[in-house]
């Protein structure tokens, strides 16, 4: 594994999986999708969460996974594994497998079946995963998309965390899409890094002190974004007013139509491979109509995802 210093903060990849022809794990795919998502620009890899179907693999799976990425020459500390599940020990299995192959982090998801559930049943299931996994290098970023999960991650939930485990809990993506509860988590909690879920808050994210975003549309524009954030990085307000209004238009169109569906759709074309059209069902293919309609929205925006030869 070749040393770098951990992503913390910028741009990252909520990075897609592609599955074979009898829908397991391309694993030679996934790793070279994510050697193109770095040299586009991204800062790291947020593998095996929502876009990337982690829910819909088993955990053996994604050890494997994790496991050929530790294998590879893609550095652990640009890489932070989604490693929630409802199963405590499902969750300590992969945190701790994240961490042997010297991942920057973890994207942890609360249990997400049994609801409703307060916080102390959620601190108590966060608190004994950090006992179970019992290493100090362990930095776990909650994960708050509670349409999805239907468990949100309150500010009541993190101040208790915070409190109790202060080098370990460090951080959050917030993919609820209320830039008032992340600008409210960046005033009340100095130091702890707030990621936008969403493309649309990059810049405002970066404005108020947050960290970045983590994004499925990163996917296939993560070279536009890294161009925000290298414009805000330089004081260049209108510049990077120009970019996030150009990245605004490719995250509202691709979010019109679903995401993971679409956005494979869109990787397809541009490496000309139509394996990366399969999913894992129930997640299903765009049919014919639909992937041009996308395709066109994007090709009128003059929106046009490159891919490295």
């Amino acid at each position: 594994m070749t040393a770098d210093a951990p992503v913390t903060e910028g741009v990252l990849a909520a990075a897609l999986t592609p599955v074979t022809e009898d829908l397991a794990p391309d694993t030679a795919r996934w790793l070279d999708h994510g050697r193109w998502l770095l040299a586009e620009g991204c800062d790291g890899l947020a593998v095996l969460g929502t876009t990337s179907e982690a829910n819909s693999f088993t955990v053996a799976e994604r050890l494997s996974l994790l496991d050929a990425m530790g294998e590879s020459d893609i550095p652990g500390g640009r890489v932070v594994p989604g490693t929630g599940c409802c199963a405590i020990p499902d969750t300590v299995a992969l945190t701790k497998k994240a961490l042997e192959i010297g991942a920057a982090g973890v994207l942890m998801l609360p249990p997400f079946y049994y609801k409703p559930v307060g916080d102390d049943g959620l601190f108590a299931a966060y608190s004994e995963i950090v006992q179970r996994v019992g290493d100090a290098a362990l930095k776990i970023y909650l994960y708050h998309i509670p349409q999805n999960s239907g468990v949100p991650i309150t500010h009541g939930l993190i101040e208790k965390l915070l409190k109790a485990y202060p080098d370990t809990v460090v951080g959050i993506k917030d993919s609820a899409g209320d830039f008032a509860n992340m600008a409210a988590m960046v005033k009340n909690f100095p130091g702890f890094r707030v990621f936008s879920g969403s493309d649309r808050f990059l810049l405002d994210i970066l404005r108020i002190g947050g960290a970045g975003a983590i994004t499925a549309c990163n996917n296939v524009a993560g070279r536009l974004s890294s161009r925000v954030l290298a414009a805000h990085r330089a004081g260049d307000a209108s510049g990077a007013d120009a970019l996030q209004a150009e990245l605004n238009v490719v995250r509202e169109t691709i979010a019109s139509y679903p995401l993971v569906e679409g956005l494979k759709e869109l990787v397809a074309r541009a490496t000309n491979e139509p394996a990366w059209r399969r999913l894992r069902p129930p997640l299903m293919p765009l049919d014919g109509a639909t992937a041009d309609a996308l395709a066109a929205r994007l090709d009128a925006a003059g929106f046009t995802m490159r891919r490295a030869a």
